[in-house]
């Protein structure tokens, strides 16, 4: 009996013994099977990335639409929607300012005036201006109350002399950028507007870009007085690197508080030799000093 406890225990444990062996070969298998979800893994992940960049391309092309212009939205703005363009002017005074006709057009709904260049004048320093008359379209009365005027700018070309990155000549404006200024109250001198700038590179037509002339100085007295009956300012484009138009749309003139002013747009009958001056003179005044 003793013999035959000894002999079933032996075989016991001989099997528990196998059976753990078989576990343990089991337990060193697993780590195998990793790589090889790895590697099927890896074209899954290159698929990916070109799904990422594809999609990319997809944004990039759709960003690339032509710009539409832009309505304003305050009821004091001057939109020429109503074809009266009387109180603007083309200033045409010197070899490098440009010559052209002044219009209202139509463009993807929205009119706006339109300063058609007959490019007469070479491009290198060539400037396009134009005087607008603020006292017709504020009033005497609100021409001191002015210290902000607004406006957007757009330009639109008419060749394909612009080069761009690539050296590729392209149907566009390029680079939109100039200034502006006025005579003001104090001593009859010139002050200069900031700068504005934009740009469009791909095609014709570019969007707004948006002008803010302010006056600084009003404090001083460098600002319109009630009595200044030819007073106006002008908008120049200058820097162009290809043949275009000009377009002029949203004018808004704000008071020291940000509201909008009233348009009038009532022509003021201007003194004999009180006609404001049409070009910058000598002395300046500017917003830095």
């Amino acid at each position: 009996m003793k013999y035959r406890n000894i002999l079933a225990g032996a075989m016991a444990f001989a099997l528990a013994a196998a059976a753990a062996g078989c576990s343990n070969n089991n337990d060193t298998s697993e780590p195998s099977s990793v790589p090889e979800t790895t590697a099927a893994t890896e074209p899954e992940t290159t698929t990916a990335v070109e799904t990422t960049e594809a999609a990319t391309e997809e944004v990039t092309e759709e960003e690339r639409t032509q710009p539409e212009p832009v309505e304003a939205s305050d009821p004091n703005a001057v939109t020429f929607d109503d074809g009266d363009f009387s109180f603007v002017t083309v200033i045409s005074d010197d070899e490098q300012a440009a010559v052209g006709e002044l219009s209202v057009e139509e463009v993807m709904g929205n009119k706006m005036l339109k300063f058609t260049d007959d490019n007469s004048v070479p491009l290198e320093g060539k400037v396009q201006k134009l005087s607008i008359n603020a006292a017709q379209l504020v009033g005497l009365e609100n021409l001191p109350k002015v210290r902000k005027i607004e406006f957007d700018l757009y330009a639109e070309a008419t060749a394909d002399n612009f080069v761009n990155e690539d050296g590729e000549n392209v149907n566009a404006p390029g680079w939109i950028g100039g200034g502006g200024g006025t005579v003001t109250s104090r001593d009859e001198k010139w002050y200069d507007f900031d700068e504005f700038s934009g740009g469009e590179y791909d095609f014709p037509l570019s969007g707004a870009v948006h002008g803010e002339f302010k006056f600084l100085l009003a404090d001083s007295g460098v600002c319109w007085s009630e009595d200044m009956t030819a007073a106006n300012f002008l908008i120049m484009r200058w820097g162009l690197s290809n043949e275009a138009d000009l377009y002029l749309d949203n004018i808004i003139f704000y008071d020291e508080d940000g509201n909008s002013i009233p348009i009038v747009n009532e022509p003021i009958e201007v003194p004999e030799g009180e006609e404001a001056p049409e070009e910058a003179p000598v002395e300046e005044t500017s917003a830095e000093q």
